[in-house]
């Protein structure tokens, strides 16, 4: 099974921590050069220079905010002119928890904006050169509410929904082209996000934050939270040569919480 990714060039959203690190590690141990995307130029530096570079990768970095398109757009133009993209990981911090009857409506429109307009964008700066290489791997981060809404992320659970079917209408668009569109639906992973969920449903069962783990961690048939290197090994595989033939899905990582085929 060819997993190599040596001379690939991927870009991962949310690099500096969690689910995007996860990645980015994973690709690189694959022989991928990366370059990570977050706000957080000090994290960035760290995890930058923890990838491994044992097959000579060149990694790098751009301190960039997904709430700000237009400098994100530059940022990734003026990468593309410098280099080849093979791979796109599509990934950014998750709106805020909530009932839909409390969200308002800028929740939304933030969200869409983070989350499908930034996927939308990457992708069409991007796909001319997976076309031109003729390599192409994009993969959505997106969440098993996809499947199963998840009760109090309404705004999560609204989002990620049109973002599996943008996802899936592009599929069927670059298929042609060699270029591969596919979803990781993570379930509970151990992240700072899923920690602070984890003291909200502790402080609405008037219970310790220990205790609130214990009873998330009894949905799950596993028995645990996964971990971002769980995902990212998801991930690389789809993002290798290995998974050319698969493209347009859903691919829950959960430890089989999802209960929904």
């Amino acid at each position: 099974m060819n997993l190599d990714l040596t001379g690939k060039y991927a870009i991962v959203g949310g690099g500096s921590r969690g689910i995007g690190e996860g990645v980015a590690i994973e690709l690189a141990k694959l022989g991928a050069n990366v370059t990570l995307l977050s706000r957080d130029v000090n994290k960035l530096g760290a995890v930058m220079e923890n990838l491994d570079h044992s097959l000579g990768q060149k990694h790098s970095f751009l301190a960039v905010d997904f709430s700000n398109i237009s400098d994100l757009k530059k940022k990734i133009h003026a990468l593309v002119l410098t280099q080849p993209i093979h791979i796109l990981i599509n990934n950014t911090g998750g709106p805020k928890s909530g009932k839909l009857l409390e969200a308002h409506p800028v929740d939304f429109l933030e969200a869409f904006n983070n989350h499908l307009i930034c996927n939308q964008m990457l992708s069409q700066l991007v796909i001319p050169s997976m076309t031109k290489e003729k390599y192409g791997r994009i993969i959505n981060i997106i969440s098993t509410s996809v499947k199963q809404p998840i009760d109090r992320l309404g705004v999560s659970n609204t989002i990620r929904g049109a973002v599996a079917n943008w996802s899936k209408t592009l599929a069927n668009e670059v298929a042609a082209k060699g270029i591969t569109v596919n979803n990781v639906l993570p379930g509970f992973t151990a992240t700072d996000r899923l920690m602070e969920l984890r003291d909200v449903r502790a402080k609405e069962w008037n219970i310790s934050p220990e205790e609130a783990q214990t009873k998330m961690e009894a949905t799950v048939p596993m028995g645990r939270f996964g971990t971002p290197s769980e995902i990212g090994a998801a991930v690389a595989f789809l993002a290798s040569p290995a998974a050319s033939f698969i493209t347009g899905i859903n691919l829950p990582v959960d430890g089989g919480r999802t209960k929904s085929l």
